[in-house]
């Protein structure tokens, strides 16, 4: 499997002199199995324009591009570069889509494809030349042909969002983001008039079985790309619930899992190059959090597994 970072900012893109080399568009990974001749992608930020463009001068040439895109979840920076993704303007592609979506009025190709109207977009899904299939995904384990297995995890986040175990060959490939830690949203302070005993304590247990399935689900990973938009004084400050993990729970998290490298990913739209470097001598150290290399994703990364 070789793995190629080519969007890794989470919320909105931000180009510009303080993001250069950690990349400013939002995430999209390309994922490659060279030996099949197989490519999958996962999700569609910004960051999928220029995947696009090395498609067609990298797999166009060779036939129709047939290609599959899993999306951790639909929210606007893991979508809107779906658009500029030029293959899809290409007659004879053959694009599968997959995701979670929230609600079932809505289905996948509404929320996806729904960008593609006149009302934001010169041009409509129906217009595009690729075959485009979109199929709805739940927590699941499934065979993906050609000896790839992929399970998908619920995470923590405000709509539906997936988590994704790739295993081939004996190697093992993750992705956990958009995420944060599962936590007790019950009251726990007996003097709070909404106390309720028995909820505060099905909260904790709750909480705590999520977080132990979510380690299982990334235990032992070759490489895992986890979400990890804050610090800890930044997440305890006001951004605990917006879905989004911190530094402090994520690398210690990954080392006790057992996971052979971390991606740190999904950075703040604020995160400029130089405060990003400040975050990777503080928690990149090697072994800090034990036997796990741990790094910073940027833009253009490529990990061979």
């Amino acid at each position: 499997m070789r793995v190629k970072f080519w969007g890794v900012r989470g919320s909105i893109p931000c180009p510009g002199p303080q993001t250069v080399r950690y990349g400013g568009n939002t995430p999209c990974i390309e994922l490659r199995f060279d030996d099949i001749n197989r490519l999958i992608i996962i999700d569609a930020g910004s960051g999928i324009r220029e995947l696009g463009n090395f498609m067609l001068g990298n797999d166009l040439p060779n036939g129709p591009i047939k290609t599959e895109i899993f999306l951790s979840h639909t929210h606007w920076d893991h979508i809107m570069g779906f658009p500029f993704f030029t293959p899809i303007y290409i007659p004879g592609t053959r694009l599968k889509v997959y995701g979670p979506v929230s609600y079932e009025k809505d289905t996948l190709e509404k929320v996806v494809g729904g960008q593609l109207t006149y009302r934001y977009f010169p041009v409509r899904e129906a217009e595009l030349g690729a075959e485009i299939d979109y199929i709805h995904l739940q927590e699941d384990s499934f065979d993906l042909g050609d000896g790839i297995k992929m399970t998908t995890k619920y995470l923590n986040h405000p709509i539906l969002s997936l988590g994704y175990r790739f295993e081939y060959k004996g190697r093992v490939f993750c992705t956990a983001y958009d995420t944060e830690p599962f936590r007790n949203i019950f009251s726990t302070d007996p003097d709070d008039p909404s106390y309720d005993e028995t909820m505060a304590r099905e909260g904790e247990l709750i909480a705590k079985e999520q977080n132990e399935a979510l380690a299982a689900f990334y235990a032992g990973a070759d490489l895992l790309v986890h979400d990890c938009q804050y610090t800890a004084e930044e997440y305890s400050k006001d951004k605990a619930g917006w879905g989004h993990s911190y530094f402090e729970w994520v690398c210690p998290a990954a080392g006790q899992a057992g996971v052979k490298k971390l991606a740190l990913f999904h950075h703040d739209p604020l995160r400029t190059d130089p405060l990003l470097d400040e975050l990777a001598k503080l928690h990149c150290s090697p072994g800090k959090y034990g036997d796990s290399e741990i790094f910073i994703a940027g833009e253009g990364m490529e990990i061979i597994l």
